[in-house]
């Protein structure tokens, strides 16, 4: 990453905490992806009860991160709703 270039002591720090936040960003957002691709690799498997299982763990992630602004709330649901519809559409 670039060497911080703030002038002020309140610049230094602002720039400080937005590569922990950020730091903190991506291993929420990745938390996400990694839930919603083990219900999707369960659905490619054709294993409804492993797929209920990974959706079900999968839910409170995806809630959780909509909660603190990782993610906007309408992809959270959307992602919800796509995985529900593929889960209980397996025979």
């Amino acid at each position: 990453m670039r060497a911080l270039m703030a002038n002020t002591k309140s610049a230094e720090k602002r720039a400080r905490q937005a590569l922990a936040s950020r730091a903190q960003n991506v291993a929420h957002r990745s938390k996400v992806r990694s839930a919603v691709r083990k219900v999707v690799a369960a659905i490619n498997a054709g294993n409804k009860k492993d797929a209920q299982a990974a959706l079900k763990d999968a839910m409170p992630v995806i809630d959780s991160m909509a909660r603190k602004g990782i993610i906007h709330r309408n992809k959270a649901a959307r992602h919800k709703s796509r995985l529900a519809s593929q889960v209980k559409a397996m025979s």
